[in-house]
């Protein structure tokens, strides 16, 4: 544990599955708190994800445990289960755990029973469909959550299925969530000594993404449609076809529009009244993307990136993973990188502090292998009173 990282001295329990909690729970970790990946006998659903592997665990899950502690506990032995609640009520400052409806209060670890034994406990909760409604006991992930708040229905080619993201994007940002929530509730906890429970979603999550889309409609009773690689209030703004490949291009404004038409050499667009301001580009859409596509075509991605930046035009190769992996400007953020030579590079935070971003993370530990630690740290504890 980094003694000079911001949360360096802060214990967490995390007791998780799968992608959203984990997350949020390696954000923690990667901010210096030492967070206990709690693990039913088995193991963490995503050890067993695909399709790559790397020490014996499902490379996703490495990518979302790095940096926690990790022990094994079955809550539904009485004995393992009074364990997990003395670590919680007697060393933790945040329990966080998405645990199905109704089971934290089944097993004594829900916020009432908790926080009757410390009080100034932070529990985080982070459920599928909210902890209200007629839906809250269904489970739920992250594609289920595309599809009900919205985002697939804006999300692919217009006339074509609906898509989700390539990113599981809500099981991301509801990680996020939860990590707000939490040093709102610590912030919280040092000006008022009192604890929190936060309560985190799927839903809401994607809720939250659709906030656009949610004003449009109650502006106009606009509900929007999919655009592909566009977006529905800017045109263009979108990928284009060029010799090797495509090429986002934005034009945020009437004023970066004609500095495309110039560079494209077509200045007289800028000047067509279907085409000199946006609300006429939305209009004429298709036209304007056709002409912009046709140009873009005859030459490549690096041709056309750098031709665009001399005008002041933003545009971006869509690349592939490896691309982006092995780019020059990521490469220089550093923000993939590993703890030692016998590690993979994976992702650290996407976050500096005075210009140092925190260390890398040492790989997720096999399930159970801090359980020595755990007992240990109770035992001590025990003899010190």
């Amino acid at each position: 544990m980094q003694t000079n990282l911001p949360l360096a001295g802060l214990v967490v329990v995390e007791l998780s599955d799968n992608a959203s909690l984990p997350f949020g729970g390696q954000i923690l970790a990667g901010l210096g708190a030492q967070v206990w990946k709690v693990e039913r006998p088995g193991g963490d659903a995503s050890r067993g994800w695909g399709p790559s592997n790397w020490k014996g665990s499902g490379a996703a899950y490495h990518a979302l445990n790095r940096g926690k502690t990790s022990i094994c506990v079955d809550i539904k032995d009485a004995q393992q289960l009074a364990m997990l609640k003395e670590l919680i009520t007697q060393h933790a400052d945040v329990f966080m755990h998405n645990l199905r409806p109704g089971s934290a209060a089944q097993y004594g670890l829900d916020p009432e029973s908790l926080r009757a034994v410390r009080p100034e406990l932070i529990c985080c909760e982070v459920g599928a469909f909210g902890n209200a409604g007629p839906l809250s006991k269904a489970p739920g992930y992250d594609p289920l959550m595309q599809a009900f708040s919205g985002i697939m229905s804006l999300t692919g080619e217009n006339g074509q299925p609906p898509v989700r993201a390539g990113v599981s994007i809500i099981d991301f940002g509801s990680g996020l969530w939860s990590v707000i929530g939490v040093l709102a509730a610590l912030h919280r906890r040092k000006e008022r000594q009192i604890g929190a429970t936060v309560n985190a979603s799927l839903l809401e999550t994607a809720v939250a993404w659709m906030s656009v889309g949610v004003a449009n409609y109650a502006a106009n009773g606009e509900q929007g449609s999919r655009h592909g690689s566009g977006i529905a209030f800017i045109v263009p703004h979108r990928a284009y076809g060029t010799r090797d490949g495509y090429l986002i291009v934005s034009c945020a404004n009437d004023r970066l529009f004609g500095k495309l038409s110039e560079a494209l050499g077509h200045a007289e667009w800028a000047t067509d009244p279907k085409f000199a301001k946006n609300a006429g580009r939305l209009e004429n859409r298709a036209e304007i993307d056709g002409l912009v596509g046709g140009v873009l075509a005859t030459n490549t991605r690096a041709y056309w990136k750098k031709r665009l930046e001399s005008f002041g035009v933003a545009s971006a190769p869509i690349q592939t993973t490896a691309e982006m992996v092995e780019h020059e400007q990521i490469r220089a953020l550093g923000i993939l990188g590993k703890p030692s030579d016998d590690e993979i590079a994976l992702v650290g935070l996407p976050l500096s502090f005075d210009g140092q971003r925190p260390p890398p993370l040492h790989s997720a530990r096999e399930v159970g292998a801090d359980n020595g630690k755990l007992q240990a740290l109770l035992h001590k504890a025990k003899a010190a009173q």
